[in-house]
């Protein structure tokens, strides 16, 4: 086999970078066997020249000057593994002036900056790839943008976020309230000692906005995306949602109603014979709704250094490719879309609330709904003595109705708290 030699730099060099770079190091033979590619590591970009490293990263590969990087004529293809807006931002426009393909694995800086990153990359005529920013190892953004291209879409929905779905099921599995298990998956590598990205929605948000730009064409920014946590499930909402038949998972929904797109990212109640309900611990899992293809779904390890330089890898891989023939691959087109507010989305709810156990008090609760065109499925009344603990599960109802009904309801005498109001998806 004819064999291709292009060379590789590499621009960060933290968990991500550092098992990529022990892939092409370690793999190289392997790689270039099956592929016809010889990957040739020729610069690693790091901050500091002190910090250990792999043992198998030779120092001469080790650089500061990520510019130098980004712009060396003696240089093919750039991977930018650095994370953030800036330098980011910079590093790969200059890699892409330069004539050079781009992969990344940068969801925070394409959702922010992809237009202007897109638009770049196509007067280039060159690839920027991002299969990890998304999903991990897991294989979803080339399908959309290839197998999927003319497939018509009508919603994304998934877990995106493997810290939050590894509380909620350690919730779900152990009784472990929200805190322990936030401390379990501190302790474990998958939350940060800040975990605000993950467990506020941060970091799924900016997942959906990407996925928007590929599944819809739409010009979507991580601000756009409506954005809920974690942090008000309690230990009684996923006692009650098992009781009710529901799983409760922090779900991306990104979707197209009436030709506006809206995109979600909250916790959401999902019928136990839902796929999605059974993706457990740190996994990842996409479900994908088209016209002609119906549903699929992609599952796997979202997070990780060696997931995730898989998923560099194996755009590396097309960049070369694309490059030796002198081509490029096909990049999103973003157009403004018009919105669709969550105040306009019809779904049906979880609702819970702790009121004075009197006579009364469900009549004045059902009246408020009612007032709000909010039909009751469900309800059933826990405790009694000095106070109840009252679990609605509604019909499909308007946003905007409810989140009225819920400044109400806190209005009421006999109301003591507004508890859990999740969305239910999927049922």
């Amino acid at each position: 086999m004819h064999e291709t030699r292009v060379r590789v730099g590499l621009l960060g060099c933290g968990n991500v970078g550092g098992a990529l770079a022990e892939l092409l190091l370690a793999d190289g033979d392997r790689i270039a066997e099956r592929t016809g590619m010889v990957l040739e590591l020729r610069a690693v970009a790091v901050r500091s020249l002190s910090r250990p490293r792999a043992a198998s990263i030779p120092p001469e590969l080790l650089t500061t000057d990520a510019q130098a990087v980004a712009a060396d004529p003696d240089l093919d293809v750039v991977v930018e593994v650095i994370g953030g807006i800036e330098p980011a931002r910079t590093l790969i426009l200059a890699a892409l002036g330069s004539g050079k393909p781009v992969v990344t694995a940068n969801k925070e800086l394409l959702a922010n900056c992809g237009t202007e990153l897109f638009d770049a990359a196509a007067a280039a005529g060159r690839d920027l790839l991002f299969e990890a920013a998304v999903a991990g190892g897991i294989p979803l953004i080339r399908p959309l943008r290839e197998s999927l291209a003319g497939e018509r879409i009508h919603r994304v929905l998934g877990i995106v976020n493997g810290t939050t779905n590894y509380i909620l099921s350690q919730m779900a599995a152990h009784g472990a309230s929200y805190q322990e298990a936030l401390a379990e998956a501190q302790s474990l590598g998958f939350a940060e000692r800040d975990p605000t990205a993950d467990v506020e929605g941060f970091d799924a948000a900016a997942k959906a906005a990407v996925i928007a730009h590929v599944a819809f064409g739409a010009r979507v920014v991580a601000g756009d995306v409506d954005r809920e946590g974690i942090g008000a499930i309690g230990a009684d909402d996923i006692v009650s949602a098992h009781r009710l038949g529901f799983v409760i998972k922090p779900l991306a929904v990104i979707e197209e109603v009436d030709g506006a797109i809206g995109v979600r990212v909250h916790p959401a109640m999902v019928p136990a014979a839902h796929p999605l309900a059974s993706v457990r611990d740190s996994f990842n899992a996409v479900f994908v709704e088209g016209e002609a293809v119906g549903e699929l779904m992609f599952l796997g390890r979202g997070a990780g250094g060696a997931p995730t330089a898989s998923a560099v890898l194996g755009d590396l891989l097309d960049a070369a490719h694309n490059l030796t023939v002198g081509g490029a691959g096909r990049t999103p087109a973003l157009r403004a879309v018009p919105r669709r507010s969550i105040d306009d989305l019809v779904s049906a709810y979880y609702l819970t609330l702790e009121v004075a156990d009197r006579p009364g008090v469900l009549h004045a609760v059902a009246g408020v709904l009612g007032d709000h065109s909010v039909s009751v499925r469900s309800m059933e009344q826990e405790g009694a003595a000095e106070g109840a603990r009252l679990v609605f599960v509604t019909h499909p109802a308007l946003e905007r109705d409810m989140q009225a009904c819920l400044q109400e309801l806190h209005a009421l005498d006999a109301v003591r708290r507004v508890g859990g109001l999740i969305r239910v998806v999927g049922a």
